[in-house]
């Protein structure tokens, strides 16, 4: 089991890192080079910083930051295990406890854009499709659960 905690600032370049192997070693699988190198462009340390600042940021740590996931209210943003650990339970980890918050928030549902290659991850959490759409980072799926 990971810890989760909230991200500090010091923790970007390790969130950055983690966000770039899985996108270069997991998501090309499903992504054309061009389309992985802009998300790897737009998931830089000072991104991740920013996004820091508009949503809620969380990590995961085990011997290190293993996984990150992010929140605006019900919606969940940029959910990422490290592939060294990927299978783990730190991803359903994370997301339970985003969900966590966002029941005590008073939420009744999670929403969630998915990538080709974080689809089933989803899916396997009780997520269903609402619908897809094509994006500048290919295509995407959005997601939905429903909260205890």
């Amino acid at each position: 089991m990971a810890t989760i905690r909230r991200l500090q600032d010091v923790d970007a370049p390790a969130v950055a890192a983690i966000i770039e192997r899985c996108l270069r070693e997991v998501n090309s699988r499903d992504y054309p080079i061009e389309i992985i190198e802009r998300m790897c462009g737009h998931f830089t340390e000072h991104r991740v910083r920013e996004l820091a600042t508009q949503r809620e940021v969380y990590v995961a740590e085990a011997d290190g930051i293993v996984g990150t996931v992010s929140r605006d209210g019900n919606k969940v943003y940029t959910m990422f295990v490290h592939p060294s650990v990927a299978g783990r339970g730190i991803g359903r980890q994370l997301m339970r406890h985003i969900e966590a918050l966002a029941v005590a928030d008073g939420y009744d549902h999670m929403e969630t854009g998915a990538s080709i290659t974080a689809h089933d991850f989803y899916r396997r959490l009780g997520y269903v499709d609402v619908r897809s759409t094509d994006t500048d980072f290919g295509l995407n799926f959005i997601l939905r659960r429903n909260l205890p």
